[in-house]
C-alpha cells in the first residue's frame, strides 16, 4: 500500500523530477507531483510524493521534514485527504 505524502514550501522552480530523485534518497518514489497555477505553469510551492510502502512514506517525513531545500526548510506529513473514509464523506454529501 503507498503512502502519500504533501511536501509544503518547495523552491518555485523544482520540478516533478527533481522531486522524486530528492525523495528516492529514502526509498522507492511511486509517483511526485509538483502543484502548478493553471494560467502560467509557475510552481505553487507545493506537491505530493507518493512513497511505495508506509514505512518508506514515514522514513521520508523523519528524513525531509524540516529539511533545508535551497535555504527553504521542507513541511512534509502524510497526506490524509484522499483516504477511503474521505472518498467516502465526500461522495455521500455531494447531491
Amino acid at each position: 500500500m503507498m503512502t502519500r505524502l504533501s511536501v509544503l514550501n518547495l523552491p518555485h522552480h523544482m520540478t516533478g523530477e527533481q522531486l522524486q530523485t530528492l525523495f528516492s534518497e529514502a526509498g522507492l518514489v511511486a509517483s511526485a507531483k509538483i502543484i502548478t497555477y493553471q494560467h502560467n505553469g509557475e510552481s505553487r510551492g507545493f506537491g505530493f510524493v507518493a512513497m511505495d510502502t508506509p514505512a518508506e512514506g514515514q522514513k521520508a517525513i523523519s528524513m525531509f521534514n524540516g529539511r533545508l531545500v535551497e535555504g527553504r526548510p521542507l513541511a512534509v506529513k502524510e497526506d490524509r485527504s484522499w483516504t477511503k473514509s474521505s472518498l467516502a464523506r465526500r461522495t455521500r454529501n455531494c447531491r
